[in-house]
């Protein structure tokens, strides 16, 4: 019997833990031969990288994946069936359920911060990639404004005269829910933790379905508000909002302004909601995750917004953002008035000239910094980071709802037998809306996958220290040892590659500066398009809805399945562009 096979179980699982840990090294007194000491003449065995714990890490990720699925697929079939006027389902049974989850998770939110506060080592490791602070940033100001809707809600709920006990218990409860959640992510999503590991699996994917739960029912309830808005005489209904008969009981002012409060505070709600699933899961990731110090440390960057810059990209996306604020305000204002007939035409050319053209710069723009990072000497980073896999991923997904909207206008613009002004600028519009957000992926996946720039200036330091020959040594950091007859050591000539020549030092000061210029140039790219699709999430959620005020796709599809089309799609497009902002803002700090 080989030495190798003769570990015992419990040695085995405990070489696992040493091996697994934070790079410190064996204990030379542990039981059991070193498997990297070259006496046994025996490498480290095969079997424990699939150990008993490896095992039941991916069994209990299963688990937790599985509740997930069926909770998710419980909320969808209450929410959508909610929506209807046919199903025989109402606002209050969607209420109760999402109160009853909302309950739940909020208490066990509370047990983990708790427990954790509580047990020295539950958290070992903390991920520095994630919950970066102006992520957290945002989630604090959307979970603010949340907060701030769900008091017009229990206001309008209030103004009734039949008092729904669900439906002023819900807003009050989800105010609480977000405001433990805002904390607990805040001070919790870079942990990494190492007990209960099954049970912390589960609550954190109840957290995530949770807050998916919350965001399908507010998308609902805004896409069904903006279709009855249009036509009221569709068959929808919304959850907390009364039809048509009811809308008489809200009479009074105050009540119309809660009303109209808490639909305009419905995009903050959305991506709030977004923002925290996606933390959430990256927390879910990291359970029981063990960290190399040397990869845990890589992009510590300083956030000093501006610096470096020569405020082009700020100045001129402003621009934009001022310039299609005024559009989408004239948009609505004038979309929503008498006239809307008479200047539907207008007001449709100048939205679709407005997005054409920032789309095309936009284009342009990420095609420049794409062809910038070409010239990058900067190395590609290939360690283990679950926040930006995640990026990447919704970055992908969240473009395919606007990809799918824009394939379904071609089709019916290029299929309608008229053809008009209005509908070559709906398919220039249509085309550059699968054409950008590409290009921009492209730019945004690039940035996040180099190295900080830090490598490169301990590089640049190094070598002005060694300007035209000369070296300089810290002291402190030198040992200088003297034999036993008491005369110091002779000192030994530096290598010749050490030494640089003028030449080469002119020549390394150069490449310095052409890498600075490039750094200088990605920045301006990232806050240019970071504000460009800041306008472009601004417009459709806000109620911007060209699909629906354009009525050559709904002529050619019919009103319930382009409604669904939409409805479906254009939440995923609402939040690429928001996902963009965040992912942008990460790509600028990150040049």
């Amino acid at each position: 019997m080989t030495e190798g096979s003769s570990w015992t179980d419990s040695e085995i699982i405990h070489r696992e833990d040493s091996i697994m840990g934070s790079g410190h090294k064996d204990n030379k007194g542990s039981s059991g031969p070193d498997p990297r000491s070259s006496i046994g003449h025996h490498k480290f065995p095969l079997s424990l990288s699939h150990g008993p714990k490896e095992i039941w890490k991916k069994g209990g990720r299963v688990f937790s994946v599985l509740l997930a699925i069926n909770l998710v697929l419980l909320a969808c079939t209450l929410v959508s069936g909610g929506a209807f006027q046919e199903v025989k389902l109402h606002d209050y049974d969607v209420f109760f359920m999402l109160t009853i989850v909302m309950v739940i998770t909020t208490a066990w939110m509370l047990f983990y911060i708790f427990h954790t506060s509580k047990r020295r080592n539950a958290i070992l490791y903390k991920d520095s990639h994630a919950g970066p602070i102006w992520l957290r940033g945002g989630l604090v100001l959307f979970g603010v404004l949340t907060v701030l809707m769900d008091v017009f809600k229990t206001g309008y709920y209030s103004s009734f005269a039949p008092l729904t006990a669900i439906k002023i218990i819900y807003p009050v409860v989800q105010a609480v829910f977000v405001i433990v959640q805002t904390y607990f992510l805040w001070v919790s999503a870079k942990d990494c933790v190492h007990v209960h590991l099954d049970v912390t699996r589960c609550g954190l994917m109840l957290t995530l379905t949770t807050n998916l739960a919350v965001w399908m029912s507010a998308v609902t309830d805004e896409s069904v508000h903006k279709a009855q808005s249009k036509h009221p005489n569709t068959t929808h209904r919304t959850h907390g909002m009364r039809v048509s008969s009811d809308t008489g009981h809200c009479d009074s002012s105050l009540c119309h302004v809660f009303k109209e409060g808490y639909f305009l505070l419905y995009p903050f709600n959305i991506e709030y909601s977004l923002f925290a699933s996606a933390m959430v899961y990256v927390m879910w990731k990291n359970v029981g995750r063990l960290i190399e110090e040397h990869t845990n440390h890589i992009h510590k960057l300083k956030f000093k917004f501006f610096r470096g810059t020569y405020f082009l990209g700020i100045i001129v996306g402003l621009l934009v953002l001022m310039t299609g604020t005024a559009v989408f305000i004239v948009y609505e204002v004038k979309m929503n008035s008498p006239e809307k007939e008479k200047l539907k035409n207008d007001l449709l050319g100048m939205y679709y000239i407005f997005n054409i053209a920032c789309l095309s710069v936009m284009s342009l723009i990420a095609i420049g910094g794409s062809i910038v990072y070409r010239f990058d000497k900067r190395d590609m980073d290939h360690h283990k980071n679950p926040t930006r896999t995640l990026d990447v991923a919704l970055l992908m997904g969240a473009a395919l709802g606007q990809y799918a909207i824009s394939y379904y206008s071609i089709v019916a613009i290029v299929a309608s037998p008229e053809r008009d002004a209005i509908s070559a600028l709906n398919l220039s519009y249509s085309l550059l809306m699968i054409a950008q957000p590409t290009f921009q992926n492209i730019f945004i996946i690039e940035g996040l996958h180099r190295q900080p720039p830090e490598e490169e200036d301990k590089i640049g330091s190094q070598r002005k220290d060694s300007l035209y020959g000369l070296s300089y040594v810290n002291v402190n950091a030198v040992s200088l040892h003297l034999p036993e007859s008491g005369s110091a050591l002779p000192p030994s000539p530096p290598p010749a590659s050490a030494i640089q020549t003028p030449s080469e030092v002119t020549h390394s000061i150069k490449v310095s500066k052409k890498a600075h210029w490039r750094r200088k140039f990605l920045k301006e790219i990232s806050l240019f398009l970071l504000l460009c699709n800041a306008v472009l999430w601004i417009m459709p959620a806000f109620g911007a809805r060209p699909q629906f005020d354009n009525d050559k796709e709904l002529i050619f599809y019919g009103n319930p399945m382009w409604a669904a089309i939409v409805d479906i799609c254009l939440p995923f497009g609402i939040f690429y562009r928001m996902h963009a902002v965040a992912s942008l803002l990460e790509v600028y700090i990150m040049s």
